[in-house]
């Protein structure tokens, strides 16, 4: 499946902040250098959702803040149940 992220790098604490339009908004406490939010963010997302790492993919927004994430394994509704979840 394909999620779309809205991040926030820089921010206190990594957390999934709600919806930012059709997009999950992730506050990511990693800075947006050399790719350390973007590798924040899949790790983050492969941890929260109890995959393997290699089962998050980042395929689009490498220098954004709006990214596409290629997600192995979950049905899209499981994922949005779980990144939602208080």
């Amino acid at each position: 499946m394909r999620l779309k992220v809205h991040v926030q790098p820089g921010a206190s604490r990594t957390e999934v902040a709600g919806r930012h339009g059709d997009a999950i908004k992730v506050r990511l406490a990693a800075p947006p250098v050399d790719g350390r939010a973007n590798e924040a963010l899949l790790h983050f997302l492969a941890e929260r959702l109890g995959l393997p790492l290699r089962a998050v993919t980042l395929v689009r927004g490498v220098s954004s803040r709006a990214k596409t994430v290629d997600i192995e394994g979950m049905d899209p509704d499981e994922v949005s149940r779980v990144l939602l979840a208080p």
